[in-house]
């Protein structure tokens, strides 16, 4: 597990529609470079069921130029490698920023604002920034999931979640270097206020793990190892779409649930700057919306394109609960530190 925020992610890229040859050890040209946008992600963004494959070619098909997608880890390691990088970027653009790393990109100033063609049709409501540091592209509810084949009650409320009868059952994903993770955390703080570190020395003993990242947790989670794992609203949408069960249920809480709202944001001193606003621009277009729902699992920022039958399964939370963001980061090690990990 990652010790801070910002260590260290040895990247690699996960793939390249359309690059013809391997490049020399010289480099690009400044020809490819103006043809390629290099972009950091996150690997279920890059995964070959995730969002990334698709963009590209319809990226490519667009603009005629290719989209280097680099996976770094979860986003959280996708901002490290960004302010690893700072005085020299390998990227043009930074994708999975979130509401709750807004303030550490900011801060680090490795992004340069940007506001793309077609932002007028992002409701206010889902803006990161006033001054378009990021663009949001998908947005979504924390929640947690159940699997209704286990023999544990179902939990109805944030509170159950710390009675014995879910000892070693909970999994978490470790706030340090996973948006998820984090998010929980933003969660309880905004729900309990300043006794959240009460709740977390309750939850404690209930925590099987602390994951580095969704992708680990959550495959713990349909794996059998635990029956209840932090993850999206969203998430029993996939496993009706393409596995035909209703077996893992998103559990809606009284105490209100967090929002999550992911965005992007071109690269202070980016290689090709222009290529990567063309791709913010892209992100926004119904066409790259519409790949989001059956690949991300989460919201598209546009209201014009139409949800899968699937996401039935994906309730919408009756109240949202939040916490000041710059609060939530400075918690961030003292929340690790209470679950002793």
């Amino acid at each position: 597990m990652k010790t801070r925020l910002f260590s260290f992610c040895a990247c690699s890229v996960f793939f390249s529609l359309m690059v013809p040859a391997v490049l020399s050890a010289g480099g690009k040209s400044d020809a490819d470079v103006s043809k390629t946008v290099t972009v950091y992600a996150y690997d279920s963004f890059t995964a070959d069921w995730g969002p990334a494959p698709e963009l590209a070619r319809l990226f490519a098909e667009k603009t005629g130029m290719t989209v280097e997608f680099v996976s770094c880890g979860d986003a959280a390691q996708v901002l490290s490698r960004a302010v690893m990088e700072r005085k020299s970027p390998g990227a043009d653009v930074l994708v999975g920023i979130d509401n709750n790393l807004l303030p550490a990109a900011r801060s680090a100033g490795v992004l340069t604002a940007y506001k793309p063609a077609g932002s007028d049709a992002v409701d206010s409501s889902l803006l990161l920034s006033g001054d378009w540091l990021l663009t949001p592209y998908d947005w979504g509810y924390f929640a947690f999931i159940f699997d209704t084949a286990s023999s544990v009650r179902r939990p109805e409320n944030l509170e159950d979640l710390c009675s014995p009868e879910y000892k070693g059952k909970i999994i978490l994903m470790d706030p340090r270097t996973s948006t998820p993770g984090i998010g929980f955390l933003a969660w309880t703080m905004g729900a309990y206020g300043d006794r959240w570190t009460d709740y977390w020395s309750r939850l404690k003993d209930n925590v099987l793990t602390l994951a580095p990242g969704w992708d680990t947790g959550y495959g713990l989670f349909t794996s059998g190892e635990a029956p209840l794992v932090i993850s999206y609203t969203t998430s029993p949408a996939y496993h009706l779409e393409y596995e035909q069960t209703e077996r893992y249920q998103a559990l809606v809480f009284p105490e209100g649930h967090a929002m999550q709202i992911e965005g992007l944001g071109l690269v202070k001193r980016a290689a090709n700057s222009e290529g990567g606003k063309a791709f913010i621009d892209f992100m926004l277009t119904d066409e790259a919306q519409a790949v989001l729902p059956l690949t991300q699992w989460m919201y598209p920022v546009s209201a014009s394109v139409e949800l899968p039958a699937s996401y039935r399964l994906a309730p919408r939370a009756e109240k949202t609960v939040a916490a000041p963001v710059d609060a939530v980061g400075k918690a961030v090690n003292q929340a690790v530190s209470i679950l002793g990990r």
